[in-house]
């Protein structure tokens, strides 16, 4: 596969998109540890400062009010406006930087995953605990890359794989989904996806090893599959990527090499829709090429093909096979 390295200009734009993101994220997090809101108010004959969970108005007391309070609320005040201003700042970087990312034709990430991946990272679901497995990875591995793969990435629906380790409280992935998009519900024909009102489809898959970690609450509800344990090996790829509206978006991947093989193991099962089979292949030989050809920080030396399942050995010695004799074996 020939790839298409990144001019210098491209390379700049995509440093500065990270940057800023990366920004934008820190200062949503930060404005979202503050409380929704603190108030003064009175009850009976006497007034307290609140702190309010919600719209509707619910909360607790902070106690009576007294000098400590008012400067309690004097100060949150003081915090709240400095932090929506820098959010604003943020905001408007990243845009700017996402509009010349997209002016110059760098891969780009699906409008619609956009802002299910930004609410999980604000979230820190993305720092343990989902993975991009599907074709929406593709854009980081090019990014790993510095080069444009030539493989097609376009997708109606979104994969995402729990890799938590710890189990989980509550439901944190509907809840993101929901924060997302309230119009969210479970595919009551596949329990494992849930699709919007739009028919925008997320299914959330796991391994058997990591099936107990996921909460029993969360949604949906995947169906445990042996073959995502080969997504869970190596060492995952992370990038900040500009998405097709001008946004961006930060995208954990598995590791290149274990998901190129995981493709290649999917084109051969005959169950799976046959287009979906020719392009599992296509993303398969391709990335590993750009492994092969770009990312000597995942060598496809001795020690990773000791470690190759049974299961994928014939899909290794094919690529190995259509690289041709030249190549030899990664030693």
């Amino acid at each position: 596969m020939a790839l298409h390295p990144f001019t210098d200009e491209q390379a700049r734009a995509l440093v500065n998109l990270r940057q800023r993101y990366e920004v934008w994220r820190d200062a949503q997090r930060a404005m979202r540890a503050l409380p929704y809101d603190l108030r003064r108010k009175r009850v009976g004959q006497y007034e307290y400062l609140y702190e309010i969970f919600d719209r509707s108005g619910n909360g607790t007391t902070l106690g009576r009010w007294d000098a400590e309070r008012a400067r309690r609320l004097e100060s949150y005040r003081g915090d709240k406006a400095a932090l929506k201003d820098r959010l604003e700042r943020a905001r408007a970087a990243m845009k700017e930087a996402a509009r010349l990312a997209r002016a110059l034709r760098v891969p780009m990430l699906a409008s619609a995953a956009g802002p299910i991946l930004r609410e999980a990272d604000v979230r820190g679901l993305l720092d343990g605990q989902l993975l991009v497995v599907g074709t929406n990875a593709l854009p980081a591995y090019a990014y790993e890359t510095v080069a444009r793969l030539g493989l097609s990435d376009e997708t109606e629906d979104f994969d995402l794989a729990w890799s938590g380790t710890e189990s989980s409280a509550g439901a944190p992935v509907w809840d993101m989904l929901k924060a997302v998009d309230p119009t969210f519900a479970v595919n009551t024909e596949r329990s494992f996806q849930a699709r919007n009102a739009a028919s925008y489809e997320v299914e959330l898959l796991v391994a058997p090893s990591r099936a107990e970690a996921l909460g029993r609450l969360d949604k949906p509800h995947p169906i445990p599959l042996p073959e995502q344990e080969w997504l869970l090996l190596g060492r995952p790829v992370e990038q900040v990527v500009a998405c097709r509206d001008a946004t961006a978006a930060r995208i954990v991947a598995p590791d290149p090499r274990w998901f190129a093989l995981h493709k290649l193991w999917l084109s051969d099962q005959a169950k799976r829709n046959p287009f979906k089979r020719r392009k599992d292949r296509e993303q398969g030989m391709g990335v590993l090429d750009a492994v092969a050809e770009a990312m000597p920080h995942y060598p496809l030396d001795a020690e990773f093909e000791r470690n190759i399942p049974a299961e994928l050995e014939l899909h290794w010695q094919a690529w190995q096979d259509q690289r041709g004799p030249a190549v030899g074996r990664w030693r």
